[in-house]
């Protein structure tokens, strides 16, 4: 069990690996669990962590509890530094050689676009932070297991269980988890409550939602050292072709490098092939100051690569679960928008369940719950299809009126003021407003078009502004659509499960048929 507040949670020394989180034995353990969080990421030991400081009993199951080593997730934005604020975890973020963030810096063709993230109305240290993936999950494992009534444990959650403690079944109930020890030992753990946070990889994510997942691309990662960015602590994005490259700083020493390659098939390592590309393709868009230690990089040889996923879900609403992070979903990586939406919805779940003193009546705590899905809607959607919508924009497809659309926006955010401001509020997480990033989004494409009829309107001019908007809403709509429009921008129209009567359909569903003798009495 944990013990509270920041005691046994470790810095890194040198900045070197953190220590792995011990699992916990079983002598402690409750006949019934308030909450099982599954998956001890970004999301699941930010909500152990908080939940324990509430008083409750939590086990928190991971299948590896040694140090993550991953490409991403080592930029958080200034709004997912501010929910970490929130939930009283921004400490993680020291003690790993973490580096503030102030903005990006974009470039293309020689030119740059310079974008501050928004400061007023926000204390001074609200900014971004990057730093080393598995540094930060590990700092908030260790957080999370000093947390009082908190249990951490390494097991392998093998399937949801119902309240006899078999398989669960759809039409039943949830009542916690059946995972799998190291010593090869099946547990069931019993709870009020499950979490499924367990990642892109998820295996319970089918049982809990209907998933529309595609894979767009792959990034290929680097780490260039003995090099400094153009830029200091800023993010920088190089609208290459045929996709773009994306550079941050992860340490004091340390540069991150993305590539992002297009479609979902990546060339062979091993014939050499990805190499001959990097060098061939990507290193002679690489920013002159950056060149010489990303063909270093590229010559000692250990280049990562990962699966781009962009998901939407319908959640099932099933009583006593409930889905969180990657498991429920994602959006490109290119924004760096994943920890924020991980982050903000687990701010939102704690304070839908902080006026319950336990989970025990399952029809309140599904009550309390109900419009978990839709309250997170604004953030989410915003951050998802920004980051989708952009990743479309800053492809290069050989189209013209694509590339003006393109052009048009990397134009736009070098204008300054609100031109900049406003998008990069957006992308920051400080300002989830699906309506303002619809409004930006065509004001980069109207702006394009103005671009087009200058210095006088042609008929070639008019008909790539035609289609330059046609190609804008060939963008965005479908991505909304797939968010949901009435969700996102009516969320009071949506109607919210009613908890006591789905509880009743289930209890209903699973009562055995009746007899012709039943029936008669």
């Amino acid at each position: 069990m944990g013990r509270g507040g920041e005691q046994g949670i470790p810095s890194i020394s040198g900045y070197d690996h953190l220590s792995e989180v011990p699992s916990a034995g079983f002598q402690n353990d409750p006949e019934v669990w308030d909450l099982v969080v599954v998956g001890a990421g970004i999301a699941g030991s930010a909500l152990a962590f908080s939940q324990g400081q509430a008083g409750r009993k939590v086990l928190l199951i991971e299948r590896d509890l040694k140090q993550p080593d991953r490409i991403i997730g080592e930029l958080l934005q200034p709004g997912g530094y501010l929910m970490l604020k929130r939930l009283g975890l921004a400490h993680c973020v020291d003690g790993i050689d973490a580096q503030k963030v102030y903005g990006y810096c974009i470039f293309k063709n020689g030119e740059r676009a310079e974008l501050l993230y928004p400061k007023e109305g926000f204390d001074a240290d609200v900014s971004g932070r990057s730093f080393t993936h598995g540094r930060f999950v590990q700092r908030l494992r260790h957080a999370a297991a000093s947390a009082p009534g908190v249990t951490v444990r390494q097991g392998t959650v093998k399937r949801l269980v119902n309240e006899q403690g078999k398989e669960w079944q759809d039409g039943q109930a949830v009542t916690g988890v059946l995972y799998k020890t190291s010593d090869d030992q099946e547990h069931v753990a019993t709870a009020n409550l499950t979490v499924v946070c367990d990642g892109m990889h998820s295996t319970l994510r089918k049982k809990l939602g209907t998933p529309d997942l595609r894979t767009p691309s792959h990034f290929v990662g680097l780490k260039l050292k003995g090099c400094s960015l153009p830029y200091s602590n800023f993010g920088h994005v190089v609208l290459a072709n045929p996709s773009p490259l994306l550079f941050y700083p992860i340490s004091s020493t340390e540069v991150r490098c993305l590539v992002d390659v297009p479609g979902d098939k990546l060339p062979s390592v091993a014939s050499g092939a990805l190499a001959a590309y990097l060098r061939e393709t990507t290193a002679p868009q690489v920013p002159e100051q950056l060149r010489a230690a990303f063909l270093a990089a590229i010559d000692a040889g250990r280049l990562r690569s990962m699966l781009n996923k962009q998901m939407t879900l319908t959640p099932l609403h099933r009583p006593g679960a409930l889905l969180l992070g990657d498991a429920f979903n994602m959006r490109h990586p290119l924004t760096g928008g994943g920890m924020t939406v991980a982050l903000s919805d687990t701010k939102l779940l704690c304070d839908m369940l902080q006026p319950l003193p336990d989970f025990t009546d399952s029809i309140a705590t599904a009550n309390q719950t109900a419009e978990f899905y839709t309250k997170r809607k604004p953030l989410s959607a915003t951050i998802n299809t920004l980051a989708n919508a952009l990743y479309k924009v800053f492809c290069y497809n050989g189209v013209a009126a694509h590339e003006e659309m393109r052009q048009a926006c990397f134009q736009y955010l070098k204008l300054g003021g609100i031109y900049s401001s406003g998008p990069i509020s957006l992308l920051s997480g400080l300002a989830p407003k699906p309506s303002l990033l619809v409004m930006h989004f065509f004001m980069v494409a109207l702006y394009g078009v103005g671009r087009l009829l200058r210095p006088r309107p042609t008929f070639k001019g008019v008909w790539m502004g035609v289609m330059l908007l046609y190609v804008a809403s060939c963008i965005i709509f479908p991505i909304i659509f797939k968010e949901g429009i009435r969700a996102v921008f009516m969320p009071f129209l949506v109607r919210k499960p009613q908890a006591k009567a789905a509880l009743s359909k289930l209890q209903h569903s699973v009562l055995p048929e009746p007899t012709q003798e039943t029936k008669e009495m």
